[in-house]
């Protein structure tokens, strides 16, 4: 059986923007995450992916719920040795590669900024041989070492964020939509490009993103959020072709298909919670409908989800 590498228990992130206003993020989310997977979390802009993301990684404290790893609560009280070998064990590479790489710093110190701060090189020969190594690893060679972010373009910079989180041999690594702000002909670059890394360095992904066919091509699972729930999650595969929760099925139909005379045809399905028609009182909760296959839904919700399986 794979072994859990992070555990997600009734995770919250709410924002308090001012009385009475207060945003719930992230609303009681639970899942798991196992070494050497990608787990894919989309959703519509401002669902709270990008915020589950920034609460697993202490950007944000979270305000209830345990993120575990390795078995290890992240959250509350840490030592300042605690805290830096956590930030090594897990890196983020963030969605905009021109805002998230310091204008005012070389390549070889931005990719370098980690192993100084965790003295992984011994000395500035040794430390600029794993700046080569990593440039190297991600498509650069060693004569960008020298330049600054804006000599460069945006998927030449994403290349640099991911040096960057490779730097000092991390175990999970956050991905915010990092292909989001790339042109099209760079995207699938740029993904397999981490799926080869994955493979040759048993790296494990969150993958975060808005794209559904994206994210089934580098994902082993997915999950689904929808204001600051997880409303589904699934093998890809599965979720892909038997979508459960209406949201989902709305969000696959958006997806353009490659043939122009079907897509001119195709029906899109636009989401309705009105569709859901709960009791006072009556508990929603993630629920396994079949084999690894979750679907937040009541208890009638779910017998009906059973049916239509069986039949």
């Amino acid at each position: 059986m794979a072994e859990k590498l992070l555990e997600i228990k009734n995770l919250k992130q709410h924002f308090n923007v001012g009385r009475p206003n207060l945003v719930k993020a992230v609303d009681g989310i639970s899942f798991d995450i196992f070494k050497g997977e990608t787990l894919g979390l989309v959703g519509e802009s401002g669902c709270g992916k990008s915020t589950t993301g920034r609460s697993i990684i202490r950007l944000y404290e979270a305000t209830d719920g345990q993120v575990l790893f390795n078995g290890e609560n992240v959250h509350g009280k840490k030592s300042t040795a605690d805290l830096k070998k956590f930030n090594r064990k897990m890196q983020m590479i963030f969605q905009d590669p021109y805002a998230s790489l310091n204008p005012r710093m070389t390549v070889a110190d931005i990719i370098a900024e980690g192993i100084d701060i965790h003295g992984l090189a011994k000395t500035k020969k040794e430390r600029m041989e794993k700046v080569y190594e990593l440039l190297n690893t991600v498509g650069l060679n060693k004569e960008h070492a020298n330049r600054y972010p804006h000599e460069f373009s945006g998927g030449q910079r994403q290349r640099i964020g991911i040096a960057r989180a490779l730097a000092v041999d991390p175990d999970f690594i956050i991905a915010d939509e990092p292909i989001s702000a790339l042109d099209v002909s760079i995207q699938a670059q740029v993904v397999n490009l981490m799926k080869k890394l994955q493979k040759e360095k048993g790296l494990t992904y969150l993958f975060i993103a808005h794209d559904l066919s994206m994210v089934k091509y580098i994902s082993d699972r997915i999950g689904v959020m929808y204001f600051g729930k997880l409303v589904e999650l699934a093998p890809a595969d599965e979720l892909y072709n038997n979508p459960i929760h209406p949201y989902t099925q709305s969000l696959l139909s958006a997806i353009p298909l490659p043939d122009p005379e079907t897509e001119r045809t195709r029906t899109r399905t636009a989401y309705d919670p009105s569709v859901h028609q709960y009791k006072e009182g009556e508990e929603l909760q993630m629920r396994e409908v079949k084999p690894g296959h979750f679907v937040y839904c009541s208890e009638a919700e779910y017998n009906q989800y059973k049916l239509q399986y069986k039949s």
